[in-house]
């Protein structure tokens, strides 16, 4: 396990670790999970770390977690944002240790499946604000008046402006592969304006980024993995070198 000198850190969120000894049983979930019954420790890279795993692997579940105990809302925003559509967190935060190096300057949630709540949310806290509102963060169009894609990509081209703590649960959901690789070079800005990202996502163009770390959900918890190792990259290029094949073989029998 590294082993950090706080005071001379150069981002922001150094080490996150499980409580295992509050953790009421390994039995229930979320705590049953592969990936979390296994969890000890994961030190995210200082630039992009990436989370990959199956739909149910519990890869949004630990993202929610880590961003509660960091001190985001849980359905998406900044830390200012404090509104509750439906309570559907799990308790995993409260077990959850973060080891914290730099104070960013700026930070962010982005879920998107609960996007449409926090737009929903800025609309009604600029009603009946002053000249000054929080929809011109975002690029001044809210976000509900804007296709479901759009709204993402202005979201993180407008409201991130560097220097922060970044957590996105599956940013690509709305996008087009065209988008998805304007939002590399995005996330490669922000980066140079000295951001950290943790990303869990099923893309593999995002996965594509170059100095980043990426960990694969399996039966015995996270494991570090290459970028062409992933399930993501291994069945889209498949698919992609041979769709014909590749139907043939899903039909088959059908």
């Amino acid at each position: 396990m590294p082993q950090y000198n706080i005071l001379n850190a150069d981002h922001y969120l150094l080490e996150i670790s499980l409580r295992r000894e509050t953790v009421p049983s390994f039995k229930e979930y979320p705590f049953s999970l592969p990936i979390i019954r296994h969890f000890r420790t994961l030190s995210p890279h200082p630039k992009i770390t990436f989370i990959v795993g199956e739909n149910g692997s519990g890869k949004s579940t630990l993202l929610e977690a880590i961003a509660v105990a960091w001190g985001f809302n849980p359905e998406g925003g900044t830390k200012n944002f404090n509104f509750q559509t439906r309570a559907s967190h799990s308790p995993l935060h409260k077990h959850l240790k973060l080891l914290k190096g730099l104070t960013p300057k700026d930070g962010f949630f982005f879920r998107a499946e609960s996007f449409f709540n926090l737009a929903t949310e800025i609309e009604n806290l600029d009603k009946g604000a002053g000249p000054r509102l929080i929809i011109d963060s975002y690029g001044g169009i809210y976000l509900h008046n804007q296709s479901h894609g759009e709204s993402f990509f202005a979201t993180i081209q407008n409201r991130f402006g560097g220097n922060g703590l970044y957590l996105l649960d599956e940013p690509e959901a709305a996008l087009s592969p065209t988008r998805q690789m304007s939002m590399l070079l995005l996330l490669h800005q922000l980066v140079q304006k000295h951001s950290q990202f943790i990303i869990a996502t099923h893309s593999p163009i995002l996965l594509a980024y170059p100095d980043a770390d990426i960990y694969q959900i399996g039966d015995k918890g996270l494991c570090k993995i290459a970028y062409e190792d992933t399930s993501n990259y291994i069945v889209t290029k498949a698919f992609i070198n041979n769709p014909r094949g590749m139907i043939a073989r899903l039909f088959e029998g059908d």
